[in-house]
């Protein structure tokens, strides 16, 4: 494989039968982003303070469809939210609910719109703890692969800026090889950047992206606390790494040994990466000097957020936050911003930076094989079709492609020419919002 992710052709000297039946190879190129999007984000909330099941139900229905709610039609966008389990009762979770406020969640991790666990919750300090909420979710044959730290909470994987026990052994809940065994693959350890446009270079304007002038003082300060992260992460501070690699996922290990993808959220709010985190402030976030800022670097955001922290619990979003949220809305139908859920969102891009992929031509025909997945966490594996959705590829100009994976399935595709090249792109299936 060469640095591009694309296999290197077999040579004619091992294997002359084989090239001459597969064709000449010819040079093909993965772009960053299903076609024709120029960045991506998922908006990762957290679930804290959600008043009730109602309150979290109406939030999906605007987020997800189209339909009519208190906050007025639906920006029809895809995104997930997050559950944790033992907490107090005056807010939505698992065991604080009702049975029907547990059968919506049952039906929203089944469509993939419940796609975080953001820990076990503030109540589970010992292992048997975290079992019964694991031996619940196998019950039901629920799956959710994305792992997110809450606040203090006893059962997070962060050692220094969440300070959980999870992954420690000697803890009393520990059970970092419960939850990874049960399917977690991606994690969250507190890491916040207020850079706008993760998997990009940092230079000086991602820092001044930050400044607002009509609040000098305070943007200005938040853009020096960012820089010095950043610098702390360049002198090999291991806390700060993160924020200097600028990097949305690297593997790294919990404390007990175990593999994990790590993430990087993103908050690049001028008051700092701890403010506008709210469902009544997510409006001023989402403004439009962002997002197009996230167009422009050709990034990836996953946004930091609490949207069910919100005033009314009767229309839960404010003008402001409808505002900013039809903004977003508006850039993915530019074709800007490509939208999805965190989980979605995180395996697109391990997919896609992991895939081998050979293309040979044949005639006026070509044949593009999706091969393995090089994944330095989980091992290597063979792409299937669900890997590949999204994924799209720039070549020559092509009037027959065939797309295939290496056992010989044929994908679906798309083929659109813009001169003397074509991009071939595998649909994206959208999530099918269920009926809570």
């Amino acid at each position: 494989m060469n640095g591009a992710g694309v296999m290197e052709p077999v040579s004619t000297q091992q294997n002359p039968a084989h090239d001459a039946q597969a064709g000449k190879h010819v040079s093909a190129k993965l772009l960053e982003y299903p076609y024709p999007f120029k960045s991506a984000m998922a908006i990762c909330s957290d679930l804290d303070e959600t008043p009730d099941a109602k309150v979290y139900a109406e939030i999906a229905r605007f987020l997800n469809t189209s339909e009519t709610t208190s906050m007025g039609r639906g920006v029809d966008l895809e995104v997930g939210n997050s559950i944790y389990f033992l907490m107090p009762d005056d807010q939505y979770a698992y065991w604080t609910t009702d049975d029907a406020g547990r059968e919506m969640a049952h039906a929203l991790i089944r469509s993939g719109h419940i796609d975080v666990l953001h820990s076990y919750g503030d109540f589970a300090t010992k292992r048997d703890d975290v079992k019964r909420c694991i031996d619940e979710l196998n019950k039901h044959d629920l799956r959710i692969n994305v792992w997110v730290d809450h606040s203090k909470a006893p059962s997070n994987f962060g050692p220094d800026i969440m300070v959980g026990s999870g992954d420690v052994r000697e803890s009393e809940v520990y059970h970092a090889d419960l939850t990874l065994d049960y399917g977690v693959r991606y994690v969250w350890r507190g890491r916040t950047t207020g850079v706008v446009g993760q998997n990009m270079p940092i230079t000086r304007r991602s820092l001044t992206n930050l400044l607002n002038a009509a609040h000098p003082v305070i943007s200005t300060r938040t853009m020096f606390k960012e820089a010095v992260k950043i610098r702390l992460g360049r002198k090999g501070h291991p806390r700060w790494e993160m924020y200097a690699d600028n990097r949305v996922l690297r593997p790294s290990t919990l404390r007990d040994g175990q593999p994990i993808w790590e993430f990087l959220r993103s908050n690049p709010y001028w008051k700092g990466s701890g403010k506008g985190d709210t469902g009544d402030e997510v409006g001023h976030v989402l403004s439009q000097r962002m997002l197009n800022n996230l167009s422009r670097t050709g990034g990836v955001c996953l946004l930091y957020t609490h949207l069910g922290k919100v005033s009314d619990a009767g229309c839960p979003f404010n003008d402001a936050s409808v505002a900013g949220l039809r903004r977003l809305a508006s850039m993915q139908e530019s074709g800007c911003v490509f939208v999805t859920t965190t989980s979605r969102l995180l395996r697109y891009l391990t997919v896609r930076d992991g895939l081998q992929f050979d293309a040979r031509r044949n005639g006026e025909s070509v044949s593009l094989t999706l091969g393995s997945i090089s994944d330095p966490v989980h091992g290597d594996r063979p792409a299937c079709e669900a890997d590949c959705m999204g994924l799209t590829f720039e070549l020559d100009r092509c009037e027959n492609i065939r797309v295939a994976l290496a056992n010989g399935s044929v994908l679906d595709h798309n083929l659109y020419h813009d001169g003397n090249r074509t991009r071939v792109s595998i649909p994206w299936r959208r999530l099918s919002f269920p009926d809570i």
